[in-house]
């Protein structure tokens, strides 16, 4: 048996959990902050597609539910899995986003480094457009 890596990659975002979930788990709004997404999902069954320099892959979603998870499975185009694992929680009055990354077998160090900064500059956007004064993830 093998183990991955893992680093656990976090925000705290002063706005209600709830409100943070709804909007990080709409796949709709998804490339507003996740910028490996920047061109979008579109819906494909009870999946999604987007498209990437790998080229398209498609993502599945956990369902809507009340515990905050908005775990998804990446299919690459060559057919490799990537399980992502991400959570909302509460944290006081605001909300705790945190994503697992799991280091793939064949990454280096570098790129793990590499993934890993580009999780945290995604959730800062997620962070910054949740706390803006007009609140306009909402609108």
């Amino acid at each position: 048996m093998s183990i991955m890596e893992a680093r656990v990659i976090h925000a705290s975002i002063a706005r209600p959990w709830h409100n943070v979930y709804a909007f990080a788990a709409n796949p709709l709004t998804m490339s507003r902050w996740a910028s490996g997404l920047s061109d979008g999902l579109r819906r494909d069954g009870d999946a999604w597609l987007t498209s990437g320099p790998l080229g398209e892959a498609r993502v599945r979603f956990a369902p809507p539910n009340d515990f905050g998870v908005i775990d998804h499975l990446v299919t690459m185009p060559d057919g490799r899995q990537v399980n992502n694992a991400m959570r909302v929680v509460a944290n006081g009055d605001g909300a705790e986003v945190m994503f697992l990354l799991l280091r793939q077998p064949s990454m280096s160090d570098a790129d793990f480094e590499r993934n890993a900064q580009w999780v945290m500059k995604d959730l800062r956007t997620l962070k910054e457009l949740m706390e803006r004064d007009d609140h306009g993830p909402e609108g």
